[in-house]
This record gives structure tokens, C-alpha cells and sequence, in this order.
């Protein structure tokens, strides 16, 4: 279940670029085709759907990346219907759900990658007391799953998620299926290290008024805002240093 929210973000991704991935300027990776519901160039249906149906019956004939976007809702109480569905069974015209493509996509895919924060831990719609039951994509695959490729599932959390933080981390696991990279090293919350082995509090601008003990008051104060609420010195996020686009932005860099 999702806003399409990473889809968007990721278009503003400068390091590198979508587009220069899809048009092979980066040297010495992979062809790359992308085929995602908000970006695709088809007017969808059966055409849309095809490459997904190729890679679950094995006659895609290439390998590939399996990126999911959104969290997902458990149809085991799903009542009477369902979540949420991708698509149609060409041999029924029933929906099929979210789940019935986990259930088979996943474990072909060279690598797998959990995108922005519904998909990585179920996002808002894991909240108590919310009726689909939504998880993350590793509660629902195991946290020791493997792709095909051998590699865990690579969690890229945000919301949205950090458009730079998702192509780099993209990029190197396309450089590692061209062996040209060694393994992405993650976290034990499957994250990239490199990008979340510092906390907010450690890149934030505002750090200097926290070692002074001179806190804000009100949303409207440059000073730290430990005080009313930011859980800077806990969360591990490299926003303050990144931005958010074009390395503009970012909570405490903005307000």
C-alpha cells in the first residue's frame, strides 16, 4: 500500500541521476530497464504487465532487480476481498494481490530492495489498531531471506525515501551483479552503512546550541529542538548533510 510518494522522489535523484542509469551513462553498469507503474512509458494493462509475468514464469531472460515500494497488507484477514492487487490472472480475470506476487517474484529477483519507509517496516500503516495488518517487506519474507543472487533484502527507509540514498544504493547493487563492486554492506536493519551509520544529532547544523544547553522553545527558533520533540540523537539519518533534493533541504536545515 502506497502514495507513490519514492517513485516521485526518486525522479529528483541527482547522484546519480535515473535517467543516466536507464541511458547507460554510468560506465560499467548493467543495461538497466525500468518497469514501474508511475514512470512507465506504456499506457499499462497487458502490456505493462508482461515483463512481470515473464520474470515469474522464468522466460524474462535477464536478470533482475525486484524493488517494492509501499507496505504490505496482510490478506490472511482480508475478510471477504482483498488489500490490494497488482493486475489481473490472464486465466480468470481475478484479481491478483500484492501477496500472491511476493509469494513468487522475490525469490528470482538478483536482489531485492525494499523502498522507502512502508516498504522497509510498514510505514504508517503498521500503526496498532489499523485493519490490514500492513509489515514491512522483510516481516513478511523473513529477515533471513535471500534472493537469488544470495544477498538479504537491502532496505533504503524514508518518507519519502532520500532520492540519492535509493540510487546510490541502487547503483552499487548493480555494480555488485556486474562484479564490480563487493557486497553492500548493511546494518542489522538492512540498511547500506554508509548511509545510516550516523545519527541526525551527529550532521545536524543545530548541533552547537545542544552542546551550549541552549534549547528551543517554539518550532520558530534556529536552536536545537531536542526539547520539543526532535529524536535527532537516536535516529540514523544522514538528511542533515545530504538534503533532501539537490542537496537542499532537510529537517533542521529548514526548519
Amino acid at each position: 500500500m502506497s502514495c507513490d510518494g519514492d517513485s516521485v522522489s526518486i525522479t529528483a535523484a541527482m547522484q546519480p541521476t535515473i535517467e543516466d542509469v536507464l541511458l547507460g551513462n554510468i560506465p560499467g553498469l548493467p543495461k538497466v530497464h525500468l518497469h514501474n507503474k508511475v514512470l512507465s512509458p506504456t499506457l499499462g494493462g497487458d502490456e505493462f504487465l508482461q515483463p512481470f509475468f515473464d520474470a515469474v514464469n522464468g522466460t524474462l531472460d535477464a536478470p533482475f532487480v525486484f524493488v517494492l515500494e509501499g507496505s504490505v497488507p496482510n490478506e490472511n484477514i482480508n475478510g471477504d476481498g482483498y488489500w490490494t492487487s497488482f493486475g489481473n490472472d490472464p486465466a480468470t480475470g481475478e484479481p491478483l494481490t500484492l501477496s500472491w506476487w511476493l509469494d513468487r517474484l522475490p525469490q528470482k529477483a538478483w536482489a531485492v530492495v525494499a523502498c522507502g519507509t512502508c516498504a522497509t517496516y510498514g510505514g504508517i500503516h503498521a500503526m496498532a489498531g489499523n485493519p490490514t495488518g500492513c509489515m514491512g517487506l522483510a516481516d513478511y519474507l523473513g529477515w533471513d531471506f535471500r534472493s537469488a543472487g544470495g544477498l538479504p533484502i537491502v532496505n533504503v527507509p524514508g518518507c519519502p525515501v532520500q532520492p540519492d540514498n535509493f540510487m546510490e544504493t541502487l547503483t552499487w547493487v548493480l555494480y555488485q551483479a556486474a562484479g564490480l563492486a563487493p557486497t553492500i554492506p548493511l546494518d542489522d536493519l538492512l540498511r547500506p552503512q554508509w548511509l545510516f551509520g550516523k545519527t541526525v544529532h551527529e550532521g545536524c547544523d543545530r548541533a552547537g546550541y545542544y552542546e551550549q544547553g541552549d534549547f528551543a522553545h517554539d518550532y520558530n527558533s534556529p536552536k536545537c529542538q531536542v526539547k520539543i520533540g526532535c529524536w535527532g540523537p537516536v535516529v540514523q539519518c544522514n538528511v542533515t548533510k545530504r538534503g533532501w533534493m539537490n542537496g537542499i533541504g532537510g529537517c533542521p536545515n529548514v526548519g
